[in-house]
């Protein structure tokens, strides 16, 4: 086990159950809203490129928790930006819902929604920069592990929405069932969390006086090209993850004509993919490395966008989803380790790394719902594509760094943990 003089084993085992619970609950907001967007677009009587713009709040938002992250981090800690940022976050989710169902207002479910972006996305490097602590604590790569529980989140909140949907609960009253569950469950989960600088590389402490503890210092980290190779392979892998979360609903509804539970239910067979993907990537990872995993996992997301797109048959569109969410799966996780390899600059490269990652879901709901106006929504998924290769070319950038290997610890298969 990796040395660590200030945490028992089974502190660092409880921690790693915590981010477990920290990554459950934002998967299972967002594949709320995701799963109910087909009926809240009737419900508001909106076209695609309202819809785009709908979901520019959400983006818009996490662009200033995202720009804003690091510096809260560093005042406050990952453990209480964690839990203040997932309950605001469950605050605007309550409000994104009465602006549907009860005012049937465009701009109080913006509101709403740029409330639950700006504090997912503060959260969202939070929970990050403690997973990435909590894994070099445990000497062994389990952030697609975490990732993965994103994903148990998100086939749960999609379940769980089709099942709504399917029985006719009202949006406001789904909405704030879920708000409540993730303000209790954080609550549950926030005194099992570690200072993040509790532990650092080799089991050492994280210095006291290192650049990152300015924001000056914390800014500079945008000079660095790999930060900026590593955002844009983030980038791309947003793009190919959030268009699904976004898009593929509504791209089964119009395009392959399936009705809004069965559009929901193939968002659901998207995410058990990606949680699939995630569970096994592990293992591909310690095998193959990160380079050629990346490299094949984005080949396997295009295969699987072409399927969605050209193929008629719905269900044969349905295995193509099954691809796509396996291709899109490790992207995100191995961009966010990659992030924080070094730990003195955990903070502030995570952050800088999911700004630019971010910008795929700013820029991509309004210019796939603009083209879509005019091609279909199918069709202008085409434009995913760009951004799949773009990531295999640039996945070099997440190289695992030289130095000598952590010596793993097992606690999958301790029966204390």
């Amino acid at each position: 086990m990796t040395n660590t003089t200030t945490l028992t084993r089974s502190q660092v085992v409880a921690w790693r159950n915590a981010v477990f619970a920290i990554f459950v609950l934002p998967g299972i907001a967002i594949s709320t809203w995701v799963s109910r967007l087909p009926a809240a677009r009737d419900i508001l009587d909106v076209s695609p490129a309202q819809v785009g713009f709908l979901l520019f709040g959400i983006a818009a938002g996490s662009i200033l928790g995202l720009l804003a992250s690091s510096h809260v981090v560093a005042r406050f800690g990952a453990r209480s930006t964690v839990a203040y940022g997932m309950i605001t976050n469950a605050v605007g989710l309550a409000v994104a819902g009465i602006g549907v169902t009860f005012a049937s207002n465009f701009a109080l479910t913006f509101a709403g929604l740029l409330v639950f972006g700006a504090a997912a996305g503060c959260t969202d490097v939070a929970m990050n920069v403690s997973g990435a602590a909590n894994e070099r604590a445990l000497g062994r790569a389990i952030m697609p592990v975490f990732h993965a529980f994103f994903s148990f989140g998100t086939m749960l909140g999609a379940g769980l929405g089709a099942l709504s949907e399917a029985v006719g609960v009202p949006i406001v009253l789904h909405f704030a069932i879920v708000a409540a569950v993730m303000v209790v469950g954080t609550l549950a989960a926030r005194p099992f969390l570690q200072d993040e600088h509790v532990i650092g590389e080799d089991g050492e402490p994280v210095a006291a006086d290192d650049h990152s503890k300015t924001w000056q210092g914390r800014l500079s980290i945008w000079k660095d090209p790999r930060t900026i190779l590593i955002g844009v392979l983030v980038l791309a892998a947003a793009f190919a993850e959030g268009s699904a979360n976004d898009w593929l609903a509504i791209a089964m509804v119009d395009g392959h004509g399936v009705s809004n539970a069965t559009g929901a239910l193939v968002f659901g067979i998207f995410v058990t993919a990606m949680t699939v993907g995630r569970l096994t990537g592990v293992f591909l990872l310690d095998k193959f490395g990160r380079v050629p995993v990346l490299r094949g996992s984005f080949l396997l997301a295009s295969i699987g966008l072409l399927i969605v797109i050209v193929v008629p048959n719905p269900y044969v569109a349905m295995g193509g989803a099954v691809l796509w969410g396996l291709g899109a799966a490790l992207g995100f996780p191995v961009g966010m380790s990659a992030a924080a390899d070094d730990p003195r600059t955990a903070a502030a490269r995570v952050s800088a790394v999911a700004t630019i990652g971010y910008f795929a879901f700013l820029v991509g709901p309004p210019v796939i719902g603009l083209i879509g106006e005019h091609t279909g929504v199918l069709l202008a998924l085409l434009v995913v594509l760009v951004l799949t290769a773009v990531g295999a070319i640039v996945a070099g950038g997440a190289r695992e760094p030289r130095g000598p290997a952590a010596v793993p610890v097992d606690t999958f298969d301790d029966p204390q943990s």
